[in-house]
């Protein structure tokens, strides 16, 4: 689903979207403001690219970014969640992945998680994607763009 799309539908539902972003450190939410009237929809979001933040700024699980690392799709699940409860939207949005072009902690790049969470709602997604580091960016944005799409529609 495209931005201007999303907006709308987050608009018409009276709806907000927040963003814990790691990968995409922002492209999300930059994303989606570019839209005219993103910010009756648009609460803000989380840069949270370095791992500690995660912790610290989006709420996510110490114990788990010790034992998996941070990218992991429960980490995902978590900042989504944080995204929302953080930010107080009705939505969040949680991305971590490796955009590349070298591993992190063992994890191939293009390796991306997303989720996305509502009320009593959360959907998770794993995606491997190939193309250098922007194309992985990118497509990360797209990506969780539909993710949420899915959940509105």
């Amino acid at each position: 689903m495209e931005a201007r799309e999303l907006v709308a539908a987050l608009v018409r539902r009276g709806q907000t979207v927040a963003t814990a972003e790691s990968l995409t450190a922002g492209l999300v939410c930059a994303t989606l403001t570019e839209v005219p009237g993103s910010s009756a929809a648009v609460r803000g979001g989380l840069v949270v690219y370095a791992t500690d933040l995660k912790r610290t700024l989006a709420g996510v699980d110490a114990d788990l970014l010790a034992e998996h690392g941070a990218v992991h799709p429960e980490v995902a699940a978590q900042l989504a969640r944080g995204a929302r409860e953080r930010c107080g939207a009705d939505w969040g949005l949680g991305l971590t992945g490796v955009a590349g072009p070298d591993p992190q902690d063992g994890v191939a790049p293009g390796t991306v998680h997303l989720a996305v969470a509502g009320e009593g709602v959360l959907g998770a997604r794993t995606l491997r994607m190939s193309g250098d580091r922007g194309a992985v960016r990118r497509a990360s944005v797209t990506a969780a763009l539909n993710l949420l799409g899915e959940q509105l529609a």
